[in-house]
């Protein structure tokens, strides 16, 4: 709460007209069409755990969608950043996707959700794709998870049930870095979540990662 109320004021006094939607203080309605959206710390759990996997989430979206996005990694310094036009960077130098394009070499990083029916599904669904892909990552923090995709970290990512300020700035540097960035249509008990991947890679994993009815 003590990091997103500095990053409201900040945005307040350099940007006033803008709108804000942030985890913890909710929305804000700007006078302009401009408005950010702000995780303050994604990877919560973590961070009280001390695993060393969390980050700052910051995006601001206009009418046309992500225009500037940012990613900070306190643990490892990194700062992974984009703006509408340009190549996704890692502490200012241009970073790119594996570009992978076969499903069984693909390195996938998804996420789980906190209530136990959720969760029951999402297992499900990761236990339909584990032999189907080289493995599975979970590191818990989604901002970052999009940042390693668009970096080249891991191939593709997965996850429902996550909120716009957990995936606002990563998934603009998805779309920068060239990547299919698709909607996931809910999943009951599981809400609408989000995939990013290679074009190759996009429509079987979105396949996969969706129940049979």
């Amino acid at each position: 709460m003590a990091a997103e109320t500095l990053i409201r004021g900040r945005l307040a006094a350099e940007r006033p007209d803008d709108g804000v939607l942030g985890e913890e203080g909710g929305e804000h309605t700007g006078t302009g069409d401009r408005h950010w959206v702000v995780d303050p710390l994604d990877g919560t759990i973590n961070f009280l755990y001390g695993f060393p996997q969390w980050a700052v989430s910051i995006a601001l979206q206009d009418a046309d969608g992500g225009l500037v996005g940012v990613v900070y990694d306190p643990m490892r310094e990194e700062l992974w950043s984009g703006q509408r036009g340009g190549p996704p960077t890692l502490n200012g130098e241009p970073v790119a996707p594996t570009g992978a394009d076969r499903l069984d070499r693909a390195l996938v990083a998804t996420g789980f959700g906190y209530d136990a029916a959720v969760r029951d599904v999402q297992g499900a669904h990761v236990a339909r794709l584990l032999s189907r892909v080289r493995d599975i990552r979970r590191a818990g923090a989604a901002a970052l998870d999009l940042a390693w995709v668009a970096g080249g970290r891991v191939d593709a990512y997965f996850e429902r049930g996550v909120k716009p300020w957990d995936t606002a700035a990563g998934v603009l540097l998805c779309e920068l870095a060239g990547l299919e960035v698709r909607r996931l249509e809910p999943d009951p008990p599981s809400e609408a979540g989000v995939l990013a991947a290679p074009k190759a890679l996009a429509a079987e994993l979105v396949e996969l990662v969706t129940s049979v009815a």
